[in-house]
């Protein structure tokens, strides 16, 4: 393998593994928000002892997500310096932005949390989390500007062979970006619903702290019902954006070979590239296609063959992480209404219930994924779409011997991390709340305000 794709393999790795954490961090932050509130409000300590157990969970998240974030930078001048030079001016100033006021807000606020049980009023310190938590998600936002760019870049000139910015509000209002944010951000929302849901249904089984954890499970239930429903609305508009703005993306996430009008959606198909064409077509819904991504029955979808082979996708990754993606939307829409059904009776008499919950944690990690792969693989050849192409944003002065070195460097350390991560969650997740105030923190009960 070559430089190019040794690098694209070590920031998939590097990228994929970094997002493992962020989506939890962004929900769960929410979610301990809300716990703590309800305790600064009632006064029941049920709710101050969920806010420490899911707390813990949440800083341990977090602190290994900060370590895994910071090397992906770095490869923006090691293995893409080409890319740097050439957009810097542009996608330097989102990510400068999260740096130094959403990061900065988000730690200092986090700081005050960990260290200002007992020395600061009740009140404070729920807002405290409460900042942590708009901080996340206000960091997920500039980052996510900044990946939207890259997928429709605007508020550009080209000079001196540089994108440079002319109108940071284009930028800023990018509404690529913006649907990108909210479809994340959501998704985010999705896994740490099912994350308290599973652990919630591990400890009910088990008959440990049943009360605790019946209002647990109430609380993830609710926040995933209402995180899947947003994230099938933002996708829905999500797919709309990529018709308009990348339609090489939107033919392969279809697999639509040949542009036409009043375009079918079709439940089984199985796409041909070798051959251009989908060798299973079947169950076809006349014109759905055309409405979903433009709402008109005769508007018009561009097929693959409208575009030189060298700028189309990657067509069977781009096509099965959609569809697999999609298909896991809808589960989990249906597996979250069934959990508040079953979270607002008498969730210990559904044990076999209790076990997909449990085994279902890993689902919306995987969905998200999938979700990264269509947009990122679904852009190729081009890194910044239409402007830049990957091949030309790779690095010129390194070496397949200094790739391959940091690759296996990035691979074992992020293993060795990620090893780190499951021991300390599982370990954690499974003493439940007895033992939170002794460990990790050593956190104690609020004063009175």
């Amino acid at each position: 393998m070559d430089v190019l794709m040794l690098s694209r393999i070590q920031f998939a790795i590097t990228a994929a593994f970094h997002f493992i954490f962020v989506p939890l961090t962004l929900g769960l932050s929410l979610l301990i928000a809300y716990m703590e509130t309800k305790y600064v409000k009632t006064g029941d300590e049920t709710y101050l002892k969920m806010t420490k157990f899911w707390g813990k969970l949440f800083l341990i998240n977090f602190a290994l997500g900060v370590v895994t974030g910071i090397t992906l930078e770095f490869q923006f001048g090691m293995n893409w310096a080409e890319y740097s030079k050439y957009v810097g001016d542009i996608f330097g100033s989102p990510l400068a932005i999260e740096a130094t006021v959403a990061f900065f807000l988000e730690s200092s606020f986090l700081g005050l949390w960990i260290f200002g049980w007992n020395k600061v009023s009740k009140k404070t310190h729920a807002f405290a989390i409460w900042m942590v938590a708009i901080a996340t998600n206000l960091s997920a936002l500039w980052i996510l500007i900044a990946n939207g760019w890259m997928q429709q870049p605007v508020g550009y000139v080209i000079n001196n062979n540089r994108a440079e910015m002319v109108d940071f509000m284009a930028l800023l209002t990018n509404s690529y970006g913006w649907t990108k944010f909210f479809h994340t951000v959501f998704s985010g929302y999705v896994v740490a619903g099912f994350f308290v849901m599973g652990v919630s249904a591990y400890h009910l089984l088990r008959k440990n702290e049943v009360d605790f954890f019946k209002k647990s499970l109430k609380i993830g239930a609710t926040f995933a019902l209402v995180s899947t429903l947003l994230v099938a609305g933002s996708g829905s508009i999500s797919a709309e954006e990529v018709a308009a703005v990348q339609p090489t993306k939107f033919a392969a996430m279809e697999g639509v070979w040949d542009t036409q009008r009043n375009a079918p959606y079709y439940l089984i198909l199985l796409p041909d590239p070798e051959k251009e064409r989908n060798a299973i077509e079947a169950l076809g819904i006349p014109n759905m296609l055309s409405l979903l991504a433009f709402h008109k029955a005769d508007a018009e979808i561009k097929g693959l063959k409208d575009f030189p082979k060298d700028l189309r996708p990657p067509v069977m990754p781009t096509f099965i992480s959609f569809k697999l993606m999609a298909g896991m939307g809808f589960l989990f829409i249906l597996i979250a209404i069934l959990g508040v059904f079953v979270a607002f009776k008498e969730p210990t008499k559904y044990p076999l219930f209790l076990y997909l919950l449990l085994f279902s944690i890993p689902l919306p990690y995987i969905a998200g994924q999938l979700g990264w792969i269509v947009a990122e693989v679904g852009r190729q050849p081009w890194i910044v779409y239409g402007l830049l192409k990957t091949a030309d944003a790779v690095s010129k002065g390194i070496t397949v011997g200094q790739v391959w070195f940091s690759l296996i460097g990035f691979t074992l350390f992020y293993g060795f991390l990620g090893v780190v991560d499951v021991y300390l969650l599982a370990k954690y997740s499974k003493k439940g709340p007895d033992s939170d105030t002794s460990t990790l923190l050593n956190l104690t009960r609020t004063k009175e305000a």
